[in-house]
């Protein structure tokens, strides 16, 4: 699901830029004399990285922040070319900010809320027309600015930037998303009905039911 929460905030920022949504009027990426869109995403998990590899893919400039040099370094490593990486500080965030086309939130805590990076003057103080894309808006969310919208509602505008706050992204892609899960829990469920497990603890079948049914576009 990360995987594709971090390939789809892309395409999300690509159509937000467009000028009939409101954006810059930019294309994500860049063509030949035209400097490429800057891209901030802060949080090297699996959703930042499929976040940079889709950005790089178009042709984009990606800055990428995280506090674990160890993740920036391996992230640096399997992309396979030079990545602009730093640690989280706020006054050098706060610059790239003010300059950015698009900014991804996609930290992750697995204890608690995920913290609050950037702030509401930091956000005050974007280029208007830029798109501010909250991955992680389900633990609370990375900017102070962010509040929860919906698939159907999926953005609003806050000091001229627009801001994407869908909790579970992958729900608006729910036949990938169904498929992927499907790939994952078919080969457990097949190990575990030869086993013999379904017939000792047949709540397994209602967790997989379930888990199926959340992907439902709500």
């Amino acid at each position: 699901m990360s995987e594709i929460a971090g390939s789809a905030v892309m395409l999300i920022a690509a159509q937000y830029l467009g000028s009939a949504n409101h954006g810059k009027g930019v294309l994500l990426g860049g063509i030949s004399g035209i400097a490429p869109t800057k891209v901030i995403i802060i949080g090297a998990g699996i959703v930042g990285e499929y976040a940079a590899r889709a950005a790089l893919a178009l042709g984009a400039s990606v800055k990428l922040f995280d506090n674990n040099v160890s993740r920036l370094k391996n992230l640096q490593n399997t992309i396979g070319q030079r990545l602009w990486t730093s640690v989280i500080e706020p006054k050098l965030l706060a610059k790239q900010l003010r300059t950015c086309e698009v900014a991804v939130g996609c930290l992750s805590n697995l204890s608690g809320r995920t913290p609050m990076i950037v702030t509401e003057e930091m956000v005050s103080g974007m280029r208007p027309g830029s798109v501010i894309i909250d991955a992680s808006i389900d633990r609370g969310g990375v900017f102070e600015t962010s509040e929860v919208t919906s698939h159907e509602s999926p953005i609003f505008m806050k000091y001229g930037v627009i801001h994407y706050c869908v909790p579970n992204i992958p729900s608006g892609f729910a036949r990938t998303a169904s498929q992927a899960i499907s790939n994952v829990l078919m080969p457990l469920l097949i190990d575990a009905g030869e086993e013999g497990a379904l017939k000792t603890w047949p709540g397994i079948v209602y967790i997989c039911v379930m888990a199926f049914t959340c992907l439902k576009d709500i």
